[in-house]
């Protein structure tokens, strides 16, 4: 998996934490640029770093959030209809 895509999946998931446990927003500072990282992926993570340090805006607070555990990804779909149509 591509470094991009990978991030971009770290990104939707951090968003969904967020909207679950608002609280946890108000500690990332105004206007910062938020750095995913994961716990044991050292190439990623010196790839997110550099990445951010090369798009960050001068004086722009940078904060690192570390995602120390993951759970498998899973479906949410309760119920499914399937219906044959040729």
């Amino acid at each position: 998996m591509k470094f991009t895509d990978k991030n971009t999946i770290l990104v939707k998931e951090f968003d969904r934490y967020i909207l679950e446990y608002p609280e946890f927003a108000d500690k990332i500072p105004e206007n910062a640029l938020v750095v995913m990282q994961v716990d044991g992926d050292e190439e990623f993570n010196n790839w997110a770093r550099e990445t951010a340090l090369c798009v960050a805006d001068e004086g722009t607070p940078i904060v690192y959030i570390t995602i120390t555990e993951l759970k498998p990804v899973r479906s949410r779909i309760e119920k499914l209809k399937l219906e044959l149509v040729a």
